[in-house]
């Protein structure tokens, strides 16, 4: 077959076709397009059948699952078997999963397209999903990263088709046995029936793995989903989580529950921000320590190895290392640059709908909100463990990008990637800190230097100071209004102070630079990604989002709720106040904007009731927000009403209620976990996980001063689910998106006073 029938077989759309003929057109773009096969890791086990490099089925029936995404406790493992259990027809009790390794076969392709920005020199050719530049970036590049929301929109098809290929071939082995044709045969509950005949998949799989799959795939009429009825709520779940028992035992595996033979450990030290380069120590003060392995040096930290972690530990604090560079980073002088921002830096526009200038040429009213630098603060710190044996190396790791993390180390001690074995461990904890891989890099040099397998585990307050923070956010909002309408929006403009967060991620993930390096070459960029959600949700025909780009002098990242936990803060914060110029319940405000939009006006509509919402009064302590997250078709809503008030301590949050639409829920059960864990984790960026940088060190340094919320601090919690056949979205950012404004809110109902800043008090009274 010659190439142009080659390229006429691959489905291209008028625009791909256009984006061959701009990089050359003709046989090179044809060869760059070929098929190209990416091998399956997971590799059969003796008594066991591959099928399609998604799963096995072994002679006792046991399904194991390949996982290519990492678990951090957000129940992806359970979610994605629990889809190809189900379409395969698996008795759920017999379901075993392996965490996958990066591949090809793998690829992440919606987050390839969605980050196409910070990876693509022409991101507009690369942003959709069918795109095939965005599928061969990723998959060549075994692009097998977890975030964004986007594991069920990248696996749940290819597990689908899977596991309908495989139920196929079960058939038709059951069949031919039977002589009957395959498909009258029924597949579930890990057997093959035909009337009274049963045949298990174990007795099946050798002559299944023989028989060719129909093509397509023959997938069940309905795709895996569940009630999310309340009733449904109170029962056993019928997809329980397969790690629980493992996590409630202590024997599930963690990045620092890795133990090989003859393993020693390492702790670290970092310079102070500012000053990132070591310049001596007091190698004399360890001159005898009993236990200690050796020190290594590095240009940009001293780390000491010891047969146990405390030793090594007390090695740094006894060597006292000092470190060089510009100047000590104070947070509160470069936070004022935010501030500043507005006078000084010209705003780049990344989204205009209407004519936002032309009516707010004169804004009716005008606010500013902050937000300050949060932290992760995971329960498990940075932990990696590396062993390097005649010129290859093995790597243990939690990693939300395993390969990008495989490179990355492969290229701190000089070696071929290929040479890299990644082993891919759980997280105790992310929140999106394990897509750095600082500590990648430093386990695989401390490993080649000290000849012995190494356990690096970075000490709380280092973790604190190394892992990049979530930005801060300086937010100036415009609105006009209809003439007589009751304080009606026609206009609506966000101005946002802050880094160029999202490009300066990119250059760390994807071009392995260092922290500073990443904020030079991105400052001054606007970033549309970082400003991501500030669009508001409502009806509003004049819409202008504009990034005025500010350079900090310490690194910023992703955090959980990403750009949604900030500008959700901003939106509606400002529309409750908006609500109150007009003289207008604020539930009723927003509705009367919500005409166009039912599943969010459901959302709101329910939450409402849920939580017997009485027009927002002041002295009531109700507060109300809403958030959306996605494309405003397929993505999720939310709406919370929050009961608060101010009591001792600070801020008392007694009650959360909130309607969810994510379209078809897959597991019940992970859900209502995930909205709950994200609206407390939204609380505890209210009311505290900020910090400050003084002398280039954070303040504070352990997880006792963030003002995080203890269990008695844990408000009740009521949720909803709204049923839906839209497509199924991730809800583990909804939470986080909707509780600080909703609270924030609150407390006015209860105080009278307006908190503007996250955490809230930090103004004080």
């Amino acid at each position: 077959m010659d190439w142009r029938a080659q390229l006429d077989r691959l489905l291209v759309t008028r625009r791909q076709v256009f984006v061959g003929a701009a990089l050359g057109g003709g046989l090179a773009v044809a060869w760059w397009l070929w098929p190209r096969s990416y091998p399956s890791p997971l590799r059969p086990a003796p008594g066991e059948q591959g099928f399609g490099g998604w799963l096995t089925i072994g002679s006792d029936g046991v399904v194991t699952v390949a996982i290519p995404q990492l678990e951090m406790g957000q129940g992806v493992t359970t979610v994605l078997a629990q889809v190809l259990a189900i379409e395969l027809g698996a008795d759920w009790r017999q379901v075993a999963v392996e965490p996958a390794p990066p591949t090809g076969l793998y690829a992440n392709i919606p987050l390839a397209a969605k980050w196409a920005p910070l990876w693509s020199n022409i991101p507009a050719l690369a942003d959709d999903p069918d795109s095939l530049l965005a599928e061969r970036f990723a998959r060549d590049n075994a692009f097998c990263v977890t975030a964004d929301g986007t594991s069920l929109a990248a696996y749940e098809a290819p597990l689908r088709e899977a596991a309908a290929s495989a139920r196929s071939m079960l058939a038709m082995a059951a069949a031919e046995r039977w002589g009957i044709d395959w498909e009258e045969c029924e597949v579930a509950a890990g057997q093959v029936r035909h009337g009274e005949q049963r045949l298990g998949f174990g007795e099946l799989a050798e002559e299944a793995a023989s028989f060719e799959p129909p093509e397509p795939a023959p997938l069940r009429v309905e795709p895996p989903a569940e009630d999310p009825s309340p009733a449904e709520a109170e029962l056993a779940p019928e997809f329980p989580r397969l790690d629980l028992p493992s996590k409630v035992d202590g024997s599930f595996l963690f990045a620092g529950d890795v133990r090989l033979p003859g393993m020693v450990y390492a702790s670290i030290r970092h310079g102070p921000l500012g000053k990132p380069e070591l310049s001596a120590f007091d190698a004399e003060a360890i001159a005898g320590l009993k236990g200690l392995v050796g020190v290594v040096r590095s240009k940009r930290y001293l780390a000491a190895v010891a047969e146990s972690w405390w030793i090594a530990e007390r090695a740094l604090s006894a060597m006292k290392p000092r470190f060089i560079g510009a100047a000590t980073v104070e947070s509160a002088p470069a936070l004022e640059a935010l501030d500043d921002a507005f006078d000084q830096v010209a705003p780049e526009r990344v989204h205009e709908q209407g004519d936002p200038d032309g009516q707010l040429e004169r804004a009716d009213y005008t606010q500013t909100y902050s937000v300050a630098p949060a932290v992760h603060a995971t329960i498990e710190t940075a932990s990696a463990t590396a062993r390097y044996d005649d010129g290859k190396l093995e790597l243990w790791i939690a990693a939300q990008a395993p390969e990008l993390t495989r490179r990355a180390a492969a290229k701190a001690i000089g070696i071929a990637a290929q040479d890299v074995v990644l082993y891919p461990t759980a997280a105790g904890g992310s929140f999106d800190a394990r897509l750095e891989r600082r500590h990648a890099i430093e386990v695989a040099q401390i490993a080649k230097e000290i000849g012995q397998p190494v356990q690096l585990t970075w000490p709380r307050a280092q973790e604190m100071q190394s892992m990049p923070v979530r930005t801060p956010v300086t937010a100036r909002l415009d609105a006009g209004f209809l003439p007589a309408s009751g304080g009606r929006i026609a206009a609506w403009r966000a101005q946002l102070a802050m880094p160029s967060t999202m490009r300066e991620f990119g250059q760390r993930l994807f071009d392995n630079k260092t922290a500073e390096a990443a904020i030079g070459h991105v400052a001054g960029e606007a970033d549309p990604l970082a400003c991501e959600g500030a669009v508001p949700p409502y009806a509003i025909e004049h819409v202008a989002i504009e990034h005025l780009p500010v350079a900090l002098p310490f690194p910023t990242g992703r955090l959980r709720g990403n750009s949604a936990a900030y500008t959700a803060f901003f939106t509606e914060s400002f529309i409750d106040e908006l609500a109150e110029r007009a003289g207008r319940d604020p539930f009723l405000y927003r509705m009367e904007m919500l005409g166009r939009m039912p599943r969010m006006a459901d959302c709101l509509r329910r939450a409402t009731r849920l939580a017997n919402w009485d027009g927002g009064r002041r002295g009531t302590g109700q507060g109300l927000a809403m958030a959306r997250i996605g494309a405003p078709d397929t993505g999720g809503r939310i709406a919370c009403v929050a009961q608060a008030a101010l009591g001792e301590g600070g801020v008392r949050v007694t009650r959360l209620h909130a309607a969810v639409d994510i379209g078809r829920v897959v597991n019940h059960d992970i859900a209502r976990q995930q909205i709950e864990g994200g609206l407390i984790f939204g609380l505890s960026l209210a009311t505290g996980s900020s910090l400050a940088y003084e002398n280039g060190k954070p303040v504070p340094q352990r997880l006792a001063g963030l003002s995080l919320p203890t269990l008695a601090d844990c408000p009740e919690i009521v949720i909803e689910f709204l049923a839906s056949d839209a497509p199924p979205f991730d809800p583990g950012e909804l939470g986080v998106a909707v509780a600080p404004p909703a609270i924030a809110n609150a407390l006015y109902s209860a105080t009278g006073v307006r908190f503007r800043r996250l955490p809230l008090l930090s103004e004080g009274l």
